[in-house]
């Protein structure tokens, strides 16, 4: 007769509480005032919210809180609360019985798991296979077929064509446990989904090429590379003023190597500047003004000096490899160092420069390219033109005493008011 009572009052109370509550999922059950409602022990079966899998028997005693507290070890979560089969919210621990099957959450609303846990009505074939993804802790639902039609070749794909390819790494929800970063992710999975890539403000690009790159989405990466580049800022290329460069001059202390190779300068007014030791290897200098700059032991390597003025400039060892002066003005120039250190301008192009009155005793002007320039009243003392292009070259009032000529090309060249004689020794073409 008690079982037959109890078995009574439980199908008629949870009637009645349903009935009061309106019948729906989350309606309170309310408290049997009768036999049966007390401190025996009992035992439930605990499921996770819409799972249907993975029960934990366990024993009730005490409080709800109490419950709670063993349903949060149990299974793993941090649960809140708990609801009977049918979406009553148990509110006192009172109304638990022996045996009862309970579905415990972590305030999220009852989820059925005997409907909820089914595929939308009416979808068939492959879009059925509905998958829910842990990313980094937040939840993805979608298709199998999104993760593998659009990219077959992917690591997406790979893991998810078959099912159980991803074996045991599912959460304690059932979701597939990804360990990337879920704010990368979201713009990659709606692409596999509409095949456009929509990236939200204040996403970092270069943060979604990589789970690209990652999960080999290859046409993806296409687009993100292409996007970031044109949300960079153009280069800014244009030239440093004289104001700029006395500013970084001043902050640098003297024996501080300067490195400005490959910077631009074009048509800077750098006149008078202590330009000593820098390095302008590759920098644009062109049209630049360097009247009496003291350019001493500075690296001119294969930098372009076309059209600048160096008028006076003391350029006493320097090196200017290669570099371009084509129509620059270089009169009355120091090449000459007092310590011997010699001014190197091998394989220079000096075409149509105007050297007049400078001094380059001992100076590198070997496969140099002089055509049509001006070296009138020169110091050419121990010079090394071997194999340089002096065609059309006015080296009238030079002084070549000693200079190496041999495989110059001087044809046309000006030799009017030599201070030395040039020896047929010194040029053999």
């Amino acid at each position: 007769m008690a079982k037959g009572g109890e078995s009574g009052w439980e199908a008629g109370g949870v009637s009645r509480a349903r009935s009061a509550a309106g019948g729906g999922p989350g309606a309170r059950v309310a408290a049997p005032s009768g036999p049966g409602a007390g401190g025996a022990m009992r035992r439930v079966t605990l499921f996770l919210n819409g799972s249907p899998s993975n029960g934990k028997v366990v024993a009730v005693y005490g409080t709800l809180s109490d419950l709670l507290s063993v349903a949060s070890s149990k299974l793993g979560i941090k649960a809140t609360s708990v609801y009977n089969g049918k979406g009553g919210l148990i509110d006192d621990i009172a109304l638990i019985r022996d045996d009862d099957v309970l579905f415990v959450c972590e305030g999220e609303p009852f989820i059925d798991p005997q409907t909820d846990a089914r595929p939308p009505g009416g979808l068939l074939g492959s879009h059925t296979d509905w998958l829910t993804l842990n990313v980094g802790g937040r939840y993805f639902t979608t298709t199998r077929s999104t993760l593998v039609n659009k990219e077959p070749d992917s690591m997406l794909a790979h893991m998810f064509k078959d099912k159980g390819v991803w074996g045991n790494k599912q959460d304690h929800r059932g979701a597939f446990l990804i360990d990337r970063s879920p704010e990368y992710f979201e713009p990659i999975l709606n692409y596999l989904r509409h095949g456009q890539l929509i990236v939200n403000d204040g996403i970092n690009l270069l943060g979604v090429l990589e789970e690209a790159r990652f999960f080999g989405i290859d046409s993806l990466i296409e687009h993100l590379e292409v996007a970031i580049k044109n949300s960079q800022p153009p280069e800014d290329h244009s030239p440093i003023s004289r104001k700029e460069f006395v500013r970084f001059l001043l902050a640098t202390p003297t024996k501080s190597e300067l490195r400005c190779q490959g910077l631009n300068f074009s048509g800077a007014d750098l006149s008078r500047l202590d330009l000593r030791y820098i390095n302008f290897k590759m920098a644009n200098l062109s049209r630049c003004n360097l009247a009496h700059a003291n350019l001493c032991c500075a690296n001119l390597e294969r930098a372009d000096l076309s059209g600048s003025v160096l008028d006076c400039a003391n350029l006493q060892g320097v090196k200017m490899l290669c570099s371009n002066a084509e129509g620059a003005s270089l009169r009355l120039c120091n090449f000459e160092d007092p310590s011997g250190l010699k001014a190197n301008l091998e394989g220079a192009n000096l075409k149509g420069v105007d050297m007049e009155g400078s001094q380059m005793t001992g100076i590198n002007l070997r496969v140099a390219t002089l055509k049509n320039a001006k070296l009138k009243n020169c110091n050419l003392r121990g010079a090394t033109l071997a194999g340089t292009d002096l065609e059309n070259c006015d080296l009238s009032g030079c002084d070549l005493q000693e200079a190496n000529l041999r495989g110059s090309n001087v044809k046309g060249a000006i030799f009017e008011e030599m201070l030395t004689p040039l020896h047929m020794s010194q040029s053999v073409r």
